[in-house]
């Protein structure tokens, strides 16, 4: 897979070197995330999607070239959110916010998003449902600082 991920300079915080336990199983669970990217003009854009874990990055694919793809080409700044299933002691609803810096790799879409299927659709889904899918891309993302409301809030970095 070819990093297609843009060449801006920006000063970058220390990636972690693993999410915590419990941030992990939230990623890996079929609980959908919401990506934040930033937009040519300086305004967010966000998308629902699919996200898994390759070693320690956070990997979501891409059939087409959107504008998420587009905006990490260009400015690798991301915000990934993950709401979990539970509630904490005072009954407010979990969820994850991972910051990050991310990179786009050409090719691999199909693949990862099959393995993806598995996760949030079952075991039994041929995803995507088509033949001969394009390429696509997908996007990694290094976890560099992580909060939100849950075990893995408050944890060092």
């Amino acid at each position: 897979m070819k990093s297609v991920s843009g060449s801006r300079s920006r000063r970058r915080l220390t990636a972690l070197p693993n999410l915590p336990p419990d941030a992990r199983v939230l990623v890996e669970s079929n609980r959908l995330a919401h990506m934040a990217t930033i937009n040519p003009d300086g305004t967010p854009q966000v998308t629902c999607i699919w996200v898994g874990l390759d070693g320690d990055e956070i990997v979501s694919g891409h059939l087409p070239r959107n504008q998420k793809v587009k905006n990490v080409e260009r400015d690798p700044r991301v915000v990934i959110s993950i709401e979990g299933a539970d509630d904490n002691e005072v009954g407010l609803r979990e969820y994850l916010v991972v910051r990050g810096h991310a990179r786009v790799e050409q090719g691999g879409a199909p693949e990862l998003l099959q393995q993806l299927a598995y996760v949030y659709l079952g075991s039994d889904v041929r995803f995507p449902p088509m033949d001969n899918p394009p390429p696509g891309y997908v996007i990694r993302t290094t976890p560099e600082r992580i909060g939100g409301l849950g075990p893995w809030a408050g944890q060092p970095i």
